[in-house]
């Protein structure tokens, strides 16, 4: 279903805005959290539950002064921290939030999310090299090395998927999703391997611990960004909590179902007046922020349950077990498909 072009604009706007706000509630999500999991209170001075800190914060970065390295590249200094917000924002055009509800709903939509996760190491590259600092480049090497090293892995667990819908559009990989009948048609079941594999991965690419090595507060003071200051600095926060975001969604949309609802057939069915209504879209979207929100959550108890990595141990565990384990998952989804159809359970 194409929508009309008044209609996309507006669902554009909604979400450039949603995205920037999710960035403020994931941090508080984060502070929140994280606070538990040590025993202590948490934010809660700035607003009823401390839930106005992620706006103080803000306010802060528009304040701080921006310094600039005397040696840095100032055009490169400043473009950096653009790319990594527009790349950003700029996948959440291929997310299906309910049937027929997408910015971009491309054929070739699988293609264009690796090739856009691909560019965003540029933007922490060249922030790396453009601040003419020792410590600011080794961030910006380690993400370069780590990103393209489990690109790779990420890219064959989706291939994986593909294979089983047999189209490169995340509305049809959704869609495909629903042939089970139920919860036995996502991809998690059918693929559990490149489920873990697209999630493992997924946390390496966003620079999430315990992958955090590019940052790594202990030997690099704070990694790619050590000479960023005011708002530059805030950008590349914003990216990183867009980033993540933005994960949580494409795991639901390739390996959970999307924005499909729990039984949506046999409720489909049960009541048929449900069938393309505005309230199947909306039970649709509310699904998928569920789905979402647990998977976002799973990010930060994952960050403040296990420890940082060694760099040897990442690089292995990218080169050593996640490569060969996911071609292998891959060729043997491709035999499967072959010899015993596109999976349908």
């Amino acid at each position: 279903m194409d929508l009309p072009l008044y209609l996309t604009a507006i669902i554009a706007f909604l979400v450039i805005n949603a995205m920037l706000l999710s960035a403020s509630i994931l941090v508080y999500a984060e502070r929140r959290v994280s606070a538990f999991i040590q025993n202590r209170p948490g934010p809660n001075r700035v607003g009823p539950l401390g839930i106005l800190q992620p706006f103080a914060d803000v306010l802060k970065f528009v304040l701080k002064e921006d310094v600039r390295p005397a040696a840095a590249n100032s055009f490169i200094h400043s473009l950096a921290p653009v790319i990594m917000v527009v790349i950003a924002m700029t996948t959440a055009a291929l997310i299906p939030f309910a049937e027929g509800v997408v910015i971009a709903d491309l054929n070739v939509g699988v293609i264009m999310l690796l090739a856009l996760t691909s560019i965003s190491v540029y933007g922490v590259t060249l922030a790396g090299w453009s601040s003419n600092s020792k410590f600011s480049l080794l961030g910006g090497l380690r993400s370069a090395a780590q990103m393209v090293s489990y690109e790779l892995s990420m890219g064959l667990a989706v291939i994986s998927v593909v294979l089983i819908a047999g189209s490169l559009n995340f509305m049809e990989i959704v869609e495909h999703q629903s042939s089970g009948g139920a919860l036995l048609g996502w991809n998690a079941v059918r693929n559990p391997v490149g489920c873990i594999i697209f999630i493992v991965t997924a946390f390496a690419e966003t620079n999430r611990a315990p992958f955090d090595l590019p940052e790594a507060e202990e030997e690099l003071v704070a990694g790619y960004h050590t000479e960023y200051s005011g708002m530059k600095f805030g950008m590349f926060f914003l990216a990183e909590y867009v980033n993540w975001f933005i994960a949580s969604f494409f795991i639901v949309t390739l390996f959970f179902g999307g924005y499909l609802v729990p039984f949506e057939p046999q409720l489909v069915a049960l009541f048929p007046a449900l069938e393309g209504s505005i309230l199947l879209a909306l039970l649709q979207f509310v699904s998928l922020m569920l789905k979402v929100s647990f998977f976002a959550f799973l990010f930060i108890w994952v960050r403040w349950t296990f420890p940082r990595f060694k760099y040897n141990q990442l690089m292995q565990l990218g080169w050593k077990y996640l490569l060969p384990i996911s071609l292998a998952n891959a060729i043997l989804i491709a035999l499967g498909v072959v010899l015993f159809g596109a999976f349908g359970l």
